[in-house]
């Protein structure tokens, strides 16, 4: 379903084909050969290395990098925009495999804004150097996440994971779940409790912590129904020790991921959108094929009108998705009024679209 959209810059339209060649060339072809290694009870073994690789080449793995240390470059005004631009792309190909690189660009996001100059010059080059490293976002929680926090803010309602600074270090204890990319990342950004009696916005602090941190155990591999290219995980923090300067935010981190949440409810829209153009993709191209009743489907009036509703219908979404992403980008004091638009939009069109 290819439109025509006059507003993007010269970058986007360059980022939107290499996504297009690279999910038409790879990523279509490995979903039609090998779709049921998405059901292997073996996480590692569903999606192969050489499809991160190819995402890497073409630059898309890391967007959010900051360039000095060898990411890809996007142009400011417009990241947000870009990055709902490419993750539709991709979710066109695979929702799973988008969820993957996704929390790559959010996560790197959220460092470049609240990580220290010296987490930042460890850890960027390693992401950059290694295809295969992911990046993961430790909110949720067995009783919730964000939930919590909209809109009482009480105490009562904060987070079950504790951190306690003891020496040079902090002592994590506690458990997230549902965690995108838990299973197989590299590094997690992960949210404790440093001021018990204060509701989550005052005493929420986030944490830098790296895959076998003793006292971190990936507990398990969430069996999902769909997106499972994306190994979605549960973690478990007994006794962690983590350098004490490995805080990113002490007390209000919540505050600070504006950053995080409100490209995410774009992107998460966007994804949605990539999936449901592909359902139209699918069937119009059935429809303009199959025979029935002495003439092809699309002939038939009644099928005619129900793709034009579905085309409608994705219309709708990239118009609200379009002003969203642009009010994120221009900072507009609406920005998170019409992310959570989109974001429930997308999520309730895009579903009626895959019923026709």
């Amino acid at each position: 379903m290819d439109t025509i959209d006059r507003s993007l810059s010269e970058e986007q339209r360059m980022m939107r084909a290499s996504c297009r060649a690279f999910v038409n060339d790879f990523v279509a072809p490995f979903i039609r050969q090998n779709w049921q290694r998405e059901w292997l009870m073996d996480p590692d073994a569903r999606l192969p290395r050489s499809i991160l690789e190819q995402a890497d080449r073409i630059g898309i793995r890391t967007l959010g990098v900051p360039e000095e240390f060898g990411g890809v470059p996007l142009d400011p005004a417009h990241e947000v925009q870009t990055f709902a631009l490419i993750s539709e792309e991709i979710a066109r190909g695979d929702s799973g495999l988008s969820d993957k690189l996704v929390q790559i660009w959010k996560v790197s996001v959220l460092l470049r804004n609240v990580a220290p100059r010296h987490l930042q010059e460890i850890w960027f080059p390693r992401i950059v150097k290694d295809p295969g490293f992911l990046l993961a976002h430790c909110l949720t929680e067995p009783r919730g996440a964000s939930d919590r926090w909209l809109p009482y803010n009480a105490p009562e309602a904060a987070m079950q994971t504790r951190a306690v600074l003891k020496g040079d270090e902090w002592v994590i204890n506690g458990r997230k779940q549902f965690i995108s990319n838990g299973y197989d990342a590299s590094l997690y950004v992960v949210y404790a409790n440093t001021k018990p009696g204060a509701g989550m916005l005052q005493g929420t602090s986030s944490f830098l912590v790296p895959r076998g941190t003793p006292g971190l155990t990936i507990a398990r591999c969430n069996e999902t129904l769909g997106g499972r290219f994306m190994n979605n995980g549960e973690l478990v923090f007994e006794d962690m020790r983590l350098p004490r300067d490995h805080l990113l935010v002490e007390n209000d981190a919540l505050a600070r991921t504006g950053v995080y949440f409100r490209p995410g409810k774009i992107i998460q829209a966007s994804k949605n959108l990539g999936v449901g153009v592909a359902a139209f993709e699918r069937t119009a191209e059935y429809v303009q094929n199959y025979v029935q009743g002495g003439r092809i489907l699309i002939k038939h009036q009644a099928v005619a009108l129900r793709l034009a509703e579905m085309a409608t219908k994705l219309r709708a979404v990239r118009a609200l998705l379009h002003e969203a992403a642009r009010a994120v980008d221009e900072r507009a004091p609406d920005a998170e009024e019409l992310c959570n638009m989109v974001k429930l939009f997308a999520s309730e069109e895009v579903f009626k679209v895959a019923q026709h």
